[in-house]
């Protein structure tokens, strides 16, 4: 593939991609390959930034290698703490206008990207992606996954944020103003870091639109997908009693 010089601009480019990896070596190359082919298409200025959560395979030495023959590409590298923590760096090490996560695996289409950036531009605080309201579709996901993902969202909604169909997809979009606001404050570095964004955007008055989505999910295992769902409750658990904690600070009965 030929690869054409980005369009970035000298102060601030349009938008930001920011991929958190961790041990993907397996599938990085083909997802940073559709990126830039994505991207080389558009009219707007970009940069993607990939921030290694301290693999422990190739994934930082096959990303360095591609960020050195591909401009607009650059390696972030962390010690291992959580999707959450990477996210976090990427998006205050960003320099874009517009600053956008998705997952290594790309699970959405790139052609949805425009939807997000369209909503920051017309006033939205943060865009976040909806697997779940009228529009969305769920492409290969297991009974298992799709039954602990309404569960988790259940006991969201119930302890934390009322307001989001699907916290947990991988894929949400900032304004540069409410990335540093968010991520500047955030304190959890695990799986369930986004929660605690939309509860930081909701406490805010930041305004957040939903986007239904076309998600194509990979086949993880029902260990790991078991002990995701574990890691995330938890995080939640953490949330909700940092939560009660800061009412009673404040004088503030509600929780």
């Amino acid at each position: 593939m030929t690869m054409v010089e980005p369009r970035i601009g000298a102060a601030q480019p349009f938008l930001s991609v920011i991929v958190p990896a961790y041990n993907e070596q397996a599938r990085i190359s083909a997802s940073l390959a559709r990126l830039a082919a994505h991207l080389n298409r558009q009219s707007y200025s970009w940069e993607v930034v990939v921030v290694d959560d301290g693999s422990s395979d190739a994934t930082a030495a096959i990303v360095r290698e591609w960020a050195a023959r591909h401009p607009g590409f650059r390696l972030e590298g962390i010690s291992h703490g959580g999707k959450g923590a990477a996210v976090r760096r990427g998006m205050l090490s960003a320099r874009g206008a517009h600053r956008f996560m998705c997952d290594a695996d790309l699970a959405m289409p790139l052609e949805h990207l425009d939807a997000f950036t369209g909503a920051i531009g017309r006033g939205w605080d943060l865009a976040i992606a909806s697997r779940q309201m009228a529009g969305a579709r769920r492409v290969g996901e297991s009974r298992l996954r799709y039954f602990l993902s309404r569960l988790f969202n259940r006991l969201v909604r119930l302890l934390v944020v009322r307001e989001f169909s699907d916290t947990q997809c991988g894929f949400k979009c900032f304004s540069a103003r409410a990335a540093d606001v968010l991520f500047n404050r955030q304190r959890t570095t695990g799986w369930s870091f986004d929660v605690e964004i939309l509860y930081l955007a909701r406490e805010l008055n930041m305004r957040v639109a939903e986007i239904p989505i076309e998600c194509h999910h990979d086949r993880t295992g029902m260990v790991r997908t078991l002990s995701m769902a574990l890691a995330m409750l938890w995080g939640v658990a953490v949330l909700k009693w940092r939560s009660i904690g800061r009412r009673r600070l404040s004088g503030d009965g509600r929780c």
